[in-house]
């Protein structure tokens, strides 16, 4: 069975009630292929859920930027698996390079934020990906294997779990890692599945790309095979993220 090309927007900590209101008039009006080609989902800010499910367009769907790793109580600060439920938020993105560097969270924590999240009826993109440090000194593999490891340790299926795959040096720094090493990472992620998981799930996850990924870039990104789909960032913001949906077409 084909993969279904995946494009995620993370909005980040960016935008105002009207801001946001302009962004998702800007995507209602877009041109896009239909479901059966791409899947859309966007991430705004916590206090933007509920204006934002509640204007967009029902093709695209919306997800959370994280939340607590149990469930809710004396956690203040924290957003629960079960308050995003209770809205019909259907997905969430978990483990992002910028809480793994900046807050700390471990592939431990992260690997217990995407079971819980599962356990809950969330669906899950779950992020993976190596600082330049460890990119130069020839360990990307052993790294984002060791990621993977531990949510694979947690999960009891994968069929809810998107995996992006994000080189940290390539996050907001306008530096992309070129197709061919996108690609170099995502067979090898595919092969390591295929190895300690299974084949089936090995074939069917989507692998996605997020680093700087923009109008620009996006078609011969999408172009190689093991390249599911995007996590854009700053571009999701912008009218290009239009653009980035309609990559999925080279995949047909």
């Amino acid at each position: 069975m084909a993969r279904k090309f995946f494009v995620g927007g993370n909005w980040k900590c960016n935008g105002t009630t009207e801001e946001v209101k302009k962004i998702v008039t800007t995507l209602n009006e877009a041109k896009v292929p239909g479901e059966d080609v791409v899947e859309v989902v966007v991430s705004p800010p916590f206090v933007f859920l509920p204006v934002v499910k509640s204007l967009l367009r029902p093709d695209f769907h919306v997800a959370a930027q994280n939340c607590w790793v149990r469930k809710g109580g004396a956690y203040t600060g924290e957003v629960s698996a079960e308050m995003l439920v209770n809205l019909s938020i259907p997905w969430v993105i978990i483990g992002h390079s910028e809480r793994r560097q900046l807050l700390n969270e471990s592939n431990e924590f992260v690997a217990d934020k995407v079971a819980y999240a599962l356990s809950q009826g969330l669906k899950v993109i779950a992020c993976i990906g190596e600082t330049l440090e460890q990119r130069e000194a020839g360990i990307t593999m052993a790294v984002v294997a060791d990621q993977t490891k531990a949510i694979a340790a947690k999960i009891p299926s994968w069929n809810n779990v998107v995996l992006a795959y994000e080189p940290v040096w390539a996050i907001g720094t306008g530096k992309v890692a070129t197709p061919a090493q996108a690609q170099e990472v995502h067979a090898d992620l595919r092969k390591w599945i295929h190895s300690n998981v299974s084949a089936e799930v090995a074939s069917s996850v989507r692998i996605i790309y997020g680093g700087s990924v923009n109008g620009g870039n996006c078609k011969e990104l999408a172009a190689q095979p093991d390249v599911d789909g995007f996590l854009v960032g700053g571009a999701s913001l912008k009218p290009e993220f239009i653009d980035i949906i309609n990559s999925a077409t080279v995949k047909n």
